[in-house]
């Protein structure tokens, strides 16, 4: 197996690619991992949820981490790794261009919503949040079927 790493416009395309990750924040030093679905418009992922644990953590600490990987084969995966800062997207009137271009970002992925308005356990739905993650860093490695060159 070779492991390489991956270019810019590798990761780019790897995240433009799925829409599944997980997502690491932390409070109080102690961190925090929870899978996420979200939609990448080449500079910025975007997500929607309700308030829980997580968008409380990132108020407080918007410093973030995600992965996102894929196993083909022991031999044959990839996975990239972003480094970021959370920002929320209230609905207020200074917002609203961006909710909107969130919104269309979003609803490229099938099931957006879903997340955010399918009840937990027969309650009622919590209040809904739109955010990004503004990229700061991003890395990424392949490994591929081959022989190790000397």
């Amino acid at each position: 197996m070779l492991i390489r790493e991956m270019t810019n416009a590798e990761c780019d395309a790897a995240l433009a690619g799925t829409d599944f990750a997980r997502l690491a924040c932390v409070r109080d030093a102690k961190p925090y991992v929870v899978p996420i679905n979200f939609s990448y418009d080449g500079q910025h992922l975007y997500g929607v949820t309700t308030l829980g644990q997580k968008i409380e953590w990132m108020r407080l600490n918007p410093l973030v981490c995600l992965e996102i990987d894929q196993r083909l084969a022991p031999d044959d995966w990839m996975s990239v790794i972003v480094f970021g800062r959370y920002e929320e997207l209230p609905d207020t009137p200074m917002y609203r261009p961006l909710r909107a271009h969130a919104l269309e970002v979003l609803q490229k992925r099938t099931i957006w919503w879903e997340p955010a308005c399918v009840p937990s356990d027969g309650k009622e739905p919590r209040p809904t949040v739109y955010y990004r993650i503004d990229i700061e860093q991003m890395t990424g490695r392949r490994g591929l079927p081959g022989a190790i060159e000397d």
